[in-house]
């Protein structure tokens, strides 16, 4: 489930975005601080922001810049000022996307599906995995749950990432071991033990506890 962070103080709007997006599986939250935006986007760890332009405080273009300093997250103005300028200055301060108020929002969705599907997939590479509402981003090895976030070792990551390819299958321990051993580092029974102990203690952190389940003698599972 890709999570979208809901820049628009207009709460009609913001409400009304966020209800449509629901209902196509998408996580949303709409920003309350907006002295704090950046704050509230680092905690959210969003796929993708919806920012509108007239802002209290700040607006969306000094917004925009701040967010590209940490992230290069995908973009999308929203703004009922669509004159030239504000458009070249959106895409310049590094948008993704314009779209101009009233808006349908079903154009919206369409606009945000292609963007998800240009960033994050590549030659039908999926870059993040979906498990409940957590997502693993297969490019940084990171795992986000309910705005919680834990980085993972390459054992753990591998570990994880193929137990999701396999959920509600057995994945057995010669499986993973041999996974885990193309990277011609020296993998056993016992390391793989303790690589699992320590990947549940990083799930358990970030609320996700018992999603790992142990099948005694035959390997892993997460289960549907």
């Amino acid at each position: 489930m890709y999570k979208i962070l809901i820049v628009e103080d207009d709460r009609v709007i913001a409400q009304a975005l966020a209800s449509h997006l629901g209902k196509w599986n998408y996580e949303t939250k709409c920003v309350d601080d907006f002295k704090n935006i950046v704050d509230e986007f680092r905690r959210y760890d969003p796929q993708l922001v919806l920012l509108d332009i007239m802002l209290p405080f700040f607006n969306g273009f000094h917004w925009c810049q701040e967010i590209r300093k940490v992230s290069e997250v995908p973009i999308i103005f929203l703004s009922s000022a669509n004159d030239n300028m504000n458009i070249v200055m959106a895409m310049n301060m590094g948008g993704d996307e314009f779209i101009e108020k009233p808006f349908d929002l079903n154009v919206v969705t369409a606009k945000v599906q292609a963007i998800l599907r240009r960033s994050y997939s590549f030659q039908g590479t999926v870059n993040v995995m979906e498990y409940h509402g957590a997502i693993l981003n297969l490019n940084d090895a990171t795992l986000v749950n309910k705005e919680q976030k834990t980085e993972l070792t390459k054992n753990e990551f591998r570990i994880l990432q193929m137990l999701l390819e396999n959920v509600g299958r057995i994945v057995s321990r010669d499986s993973i071991i041999t996974r885990l051993w193309e990277n011609d580092e020296f993998i056993d029974d016992n390391t793989l033990t303790v690589n699992v102990a320590r990947l549940r203690k990083k799930l358990e952190q970030i609320g996700l506890t018992q999603m790992i389940r142990t099948k005694k003698g035959i390997g892993y599972m997460v289960e549907q």
